[in-house]
């Protein structure tokens, strides 16, 4: 299954899951590295994947905000969203999980995605779609 790529304004390119089997393969694609992995702080988000081993902190927030975008608690709530940063070597598989859940196995810094960030992205989305400056 493919996964959604994206490009970041510096060029870098990152990688969503769309769906909880997807979530599964992408994660187990990048477990045991450094690469930087994002999830939401609740259930229900693309895991996104920075392939760049060292981001700056701006494309670290870029991502974040595009992950919280794609939320179920962004989806549902449309307010600020709590985004976990960490790395492929600290997260594992629980036995018996169910498909898209993981555990963080060490420290994992928190961002929290304002609500303006995310509606800021969304409008600029959709201004590339009709081709809006």
């Amino acid at each position: 299954m493919k996964h959604r790529e994206i490009i970041l304004s510096s060029g870098t390119r990152i990688f969503l899951g769309k769906n909880a089997k997807n979530n599964d393969e992408l994660v187990k694609e990048f477990r045991g590295k450094e690469n930087i992995i994002i999830h939401t702080v609740e259930p229900g988000s693309p895991f996104c994947i920075i392939e760049k081993l060292n981001p700056t902190q701006l494309e670290i927030k870029e991502a974040s905000i595009i992950c919280a975008s794609k939320s179920q608690d962004w989806r549902d709530n449309k307010k600020d969203v709590e985004v976990h940063v960490f790395d492929g070597k600290h997260i594992r598989k629980p036995f018996l999980a169910k498909k898209g859940t993981w555990s963080i196995t060490g420290k994992a810094k928190l961002i929290k995605v304002k609500r303006e960030e995310i509606l800021k992205q969304e409008k600029n989305k959709l201004s590339c779609y009709f081709g809006k400056p």
